[in-house]
């Protein structure tokens, strides 16, 4: 099971409710149900009834645990309560809707008109889902420190009597609870492997005050052994500790730059060489099946379904490469599915399907296998949006292949350019292929390097086969391949240093409580 990035809390707002009461208006309530599958729904939350109201505005919050990597259906259903009965079966429906979680976190504003069922509105009544991270609640600032000392009495770091230790980083809750005026004691030790570390001094003060260090500036303590003191007269420390720079940070989690505004753009790519089979046999891996279904369509449904919630306009990009297409013939590496490519956006998953299903008998799977010229392609907008400084747009680029790859040095060089801009990169392998080439581009057996030895800024590459969720639900394989998708866009943005297009009000806030924040 996937870890939950975190909890959602929503807020639920109705206008021109139904009117079911004789004599007097309805007392609504609100509950949030969860798609259980099977068409079975479970009930995660309610909120409060308020008396005679056709405009509620609910004070009680529905909580949700939140999946970047599932497409999570809800349902909100508005009931007119007549009774003290827990169950709902027995009270008048006002209205309802179905969305899903990534469509209202993702909404500036989410408001829709309710349904007593598919196509029949409940009157003029409308639902409004206002969002907040129950993230926001908690305090995610964060103390950077650098620390250096002089003259100590004991060999502290390899023999060394002037330290400077590396820079690290301490949660705000953690370091003080929050208070910059609360004293903190900092002692100093000889350590030792064995765990008997020897005492060097202490020194006691506030983080307000270690605030003041930076800019060239450094703050200094005494570092005073409490019983050398005692014994010594003439006494004076066992060193001096210096503070070279404590800077107060605000961490921001994928929700926060969502909900702020940042829009994620889908592209895909699709593997056209002759290694595929001709797509006319039941053997090749673009045959559709009798049911209208293959390998490469079932991962274009797996991960577009979760993504395209994020993306407000729906339309995506979607590209083949390594075929012969119409009217020249020539091989081409990065071809429009749609064969338009002044516009070679597609209008949601189903549009890249049908284009797909389109192409297929137009075009002659050839080869070689470049991966280069279509993540250079993506890479060139993303490039475009960093230009921007703003925490605005991030690329998913979604690659699927047999695994036969062709431009392995020229692919290196453009994952380790890529992985400097707002992107990530997808690849499922489909077939039965040896992939060793596509588990070295995803770096887990370490940093991904070009020809050159240029290191990868980040780990953006993440590598599935297919074959390991042949027999699994279809959202398995979204689960696996987008887990790590969050992670890769915060590390970029605080990478870049730039914080949510809108900020979350309480962190604004703590931002705003911070003595000196930097």
């Amino acid at each position: 099971m996937a870890a939950c990035v975190s909890r959602v809390e929503l807020s639920v707002s109705c206008r021109s409710l139904l009117d079911r009461d004789l004599g007097s208006r309805s007392d609504p309530l609100c509950v949030l149900l969860q798609d259980a599958g099977g068409g079975r729904w479970a009930e995660l939350d309610r909120t409060e009834k308020i008396k005679n109201c056709q405009d509620p505005e609910f004070c009680k919050k529905l909580v949700v645990d939140y999946y970047f990597e599932k497409v999570q259906k809800l349902k909100f259903g508005v009931y007119d309560i007549d009774n003290k009965s827990f169950d709902l079966n027995d009270d008048d429906y006002l209205g309802g809707i179905e969305c899903t979680l990534g469509q209202v976190v993702s909404s500036s504003v989410f408001t829709r008109p309710l349904e007593l069922k598919q196509g029949k509105p409940a009157g003029k009544g409308t639902i409004t889902v206002d969002k907040i991270s129950a993230e926001e609640i908690k305090d995610t600032r964060v103390v950077h420190l650098e620390i250096e000392a002089q003259n100590l009495d004991k060999k502290v770091i390899k023999n060394n009597l002037n330290p400077c230790w590396r820079k690290f980083s301490v949660p705000l809750q953690t370091f003080c609870g929050g208070d910059f005026n609360k004293p903190i004691k900092v002692q100093c030790a000889d350590h030792d492997s064995d765990g008997s570390h020897d005492l060097i001094g202490t020194l006691e003060t506030t983080l307000a005050h270690m605030q003041t260090a930076g800019a060239g500036s450094l703050v200094e303590y005494e570092c005073i052994h409490p019983e050398k003191k005692q014994k010594k007269k003439n006494y004076k420390n066992s060193g001096i500790i210096r503070i070279k720079s404590c800077k107060i940070e605000t961490e921001y989690s994928f929700l926060d730059y969502v909900m702020g505004g940042c829009q994620i753009n889908f592209t895909v790519g699709v593997d056209f060489t002759a290694s595929n089979g001709d797509p006319k046999s039941p053997d090749s891996l673009h045959y559709i099946s009798p049911d209208g279904i293959n390998e490469y369509l079932s991962a274009i449904w797996s991960v577009g379904s979760v993504v395209q919630d994020y993306d407000t306009d729906k339309l995506f990009p979607a590209f083949g490469f390594g075929a012969q297409v119409p009217p020249s013939w020539q091989v081409s590496h990065e071809f429009a599915l749609n064969f338009n490519p002044s516009n070679p956006y597609c209008q949601g998953i189903q549009g890249i399907v049908d284009a797909y299903r389109q192409i297929l008998p137009q075009i002659r799977l050839y080869g070689p296998t470049n991966f280069s010229p279509i993540i250079n392609h993506v890479a060139r907008f993303a490039a475009h949006s960093l230009q921007q400084g703003t925490a605005a747009q991030y690329f998913i680029l979604l690659i699927i292949t047999d695994g036969e790859i062709t431009d392995l040095d020229q692919t290196r060089q453009a994952i380790v350019n890529a992985s400097k801009l707002p992107m990530s990169i997808i690849i499922v392998g489909v077939g039965e292929a040896d992939f060793k080439a596509m588990e070295f581009l995803d770096g887990d057996g370490g940093v991904l390097k070009s020809v050159t030895g240029e290191p990868a800024a980040r780990d953006i590459v993440q590598f599935v086969p297919f074959r390991q969720f042949k027999n699994a639900p279809r959202e398995a394989l979204s689960q696996m391949v987008l887990a790590e998708v969050p992670k890769q866009l915060v590390s970029f943005y605080k990478w870049q240093g730039w914080p949510p297009l809108k900020l979350p009000a309480i962190k604004a806030t703590q931002i705003q409580a911070s003595p000196g924040y930097l």
